[in-house]
């Protein structure tokens, strides 16, 4: 037969009496007993939380014990106590995080349809509400290491969560049991043998490769044989992207019971992904705010990658507009699956219809405010995708949309993100791109220069003593004549005004055109 839905909390009159009488009632050996106990134990979370707190290590062994219990219908409830005590203790649960995930990733590889579901939520509820960094550790010591490809992957699904949740500067900042802990973990995971498994873990890697001093970072925390790989791993990312998420095996999924097992439960599949009213009666923990649970998301990035990777070019475009509407009503759910979203829009962004490319460039435009610095994780995928074939276009309105959209990121973004992108293609790039780009590193070199001048001086320098290396024997440098030269001449303008005679002396370990180029370009600018 089917497993009942757990019982429904409710509040008592006599909250310390109704602790005593749950303790009583998991001791049973009855398993209907054990049920009522963990009843107990959600109502008291619910409406008396604060009864709980003087005996919560002890409420905790318990729970966990009948997570283990061999009965589903016990352990399907004491799944839900977990997430219930998340929800509403919230970091007075910290201390106990290491023991409750332990027990529920451990239980996420069994093959019960509903245990696996009510599991993912608890887990979810973690990941809301408790201390982010406790709970990175306690999913790195539970789950990371399981024999189990199905444990590895849930572990890793909701570590993605976290770490977006924590942000690449705090997690590479070299803090004890973090930084330590976190990259190699995320390395090993690029290397696993499940593919969702190493689909989360590339998601993680390219996230942290967004830190300026990652490559630095790297060599400290990863192993110098690994290194290689990972590095390999980085640079294959960046330049073709993480890729789609893959599909999840029938039995993975979860979404469907295994023969004998009963009926199909209603799949949050079946659901639309921002319909809080549905969602909101299907939740274990209707009384928390709402959060998206992993099928959902799933469900969501499938739904938006499906019609931005549509055939018919009026889908594509049907995409492009949902993301805005969710940048603008809903940013949180685009955040949280940032990667494949942006993903999947970076092929709009290259593609060759002219029509959706320009929708895609001028939507990007509303994107960027809406988005602000949670785009800075996918800097990397955006600043090539807009470069590298509109700032040449011969279409004036592609042109100047992509234009926009550069200078909405300048806006929005912390430029120390953007200097080292734009350095690269300012190199790279020919053509009016190319002095687009000089132009767009001079303006940063001026607004980043006062707070950060060590680092512009080591992206930008070497920009600079190239551009005046490849000059040609009458001046003009390389690419439309007279217009990259006289970007090359503003950018000169900015570091001099910046860095004043040192420019000059940094020059001096240059070649001896470089020097006397340079020397040229200040005299006639001034």
């Amino acid at each position: 037969r089917n497993v009942s839905e757990p019982p429904e909390p409710r509040p008592f009159s006599k909250p310390d009496l109704a602790l005593t009488q749950s303790f009583n009632l998991l001791g049973s050996e009855d398993w209907e007993k054990k049920i009522e106990g963990l009843t107990f134990l959600r109502s008291l979370a619910n409406f008396h939380s604060d009864t709980l707190q003087g005996s919560l290590h002890d409420v905790c062994l318990c729970v966990i014990q009948e997570v283990k219990n061999l009965r589903s219908s016990v352990s399907r409830v004491a799944v839900c106590t977990l997430g219930d005590l998340y929800t509403h203790l919230e970091k007075a649960m910290d201390q106990e995080l290491d023991g409750t995930v332990k027990a529920l990733l451990q239980k996420a590889g069994e093959c019960n349809t509903f245990i696996r579901q009510d599991v993912d939520a608890a887990l979810g509820c973690m990941v809301q509400h408790c201390t982010p960094t406790r709970g990175i550790n306690a999913l790195l010591s539970g789950g990371l290491g399981h024999l189990n490809a199905v444990v590895r992957k849930c572990a890793a699904q909701h570590l993605v969560n976290l770490v977006e949740k924590v942000g690449v500067t705090r997690l590479l900042s070299g803090g004890k049991d973090l930084t330590d802990r976190i990259l190699p973990a995320v390395a090993r995971l690029t290397q696993d043998s499940s593919q969702e498994a190493r689909y989360f873990g590339r998601r993680m890697l390219l996230s942290l490769s967004s830190h300026p001093d990652f490559d630095k970072i790297l060599e400290k925390y990863i192993a110098p044989k690994d290194l290689p790989t990972v590095r390999d791993t980085v640079f294959t990312l960046k330049t073709k992207g993480l890729g789609e998420m893959p599909q999840e095996t029938q039995s993975a999924r979860g979404r469907r019971s295994l023969p004998g097992s009963g009926t199909v439960r209603a799949s949050s599949l079946t659901r639309e992904p921002l319909n809080q009213t549905t969602r909101e009666s299907n939740s274990h923990y209707s009384s928390r705010p709402q959060t998206q649970s992993i099928a959902d998301k799933n469900e969501y990035i499938q739904q938006i990658s499906g019609l931005l990777g549509s055939k018919d070019f009026r889908e594509r475009i049907k995409g492009i507009d949902q993301l805005v509407a969710d940048s603008q009503h809903n940013p949180k759910l685009v955040i949280n699956s940032i990667y494949p979203l942006f993903d999947a829009f970076k092929a709009r962004l290259q593609e060759s219809n002219a029509k959706v490319n320009l929708h895609a460039l001028e939507s990007l435009q509303k994107i960027i405010p809406l988005l602000k610095d949670n785009l800075s994780q996918v800097v990397n995928i955006l600043v090539p995708a807009i470069m590298d074939n509109h700032l040449n276009s011969k279409n004036n309105a592609i042109y100047s949309a992509a234009v926009e959209a550069i200078d909405a990121l300048i806006l929005n973004l912390d430029n120390v993100l953007l200097l080292q992108p734009f350095c690269t293609k300012a190199q790279f790039l020919n053509g009016k791109a190319k002095v687009d780009l000089i132009q767009k590193v001079a303006d940063l070199v001026t607004a980043l220069y006062p707070r950060k001048p060590q680092m512009v001086e080591q992206r930008v320098l070497p920009l600079l003593w190239h551009l005046l290396g490849t000059s040609t024997h009458s001046g003009t440098i390389h690419g439309r004549g007279g217009s990259v030269r006289g970007a090359t001449a503003t950018l000169c303008q900015a570091l001099y005004a910046q860095m004043g005679l040192s420019l000059t002396a940094c020059a001096a370990a240059q070649p001896a055109n470089v020097h006397t180029r340079l020397n040229e370009v200040l005299r006639t600018s001034s």
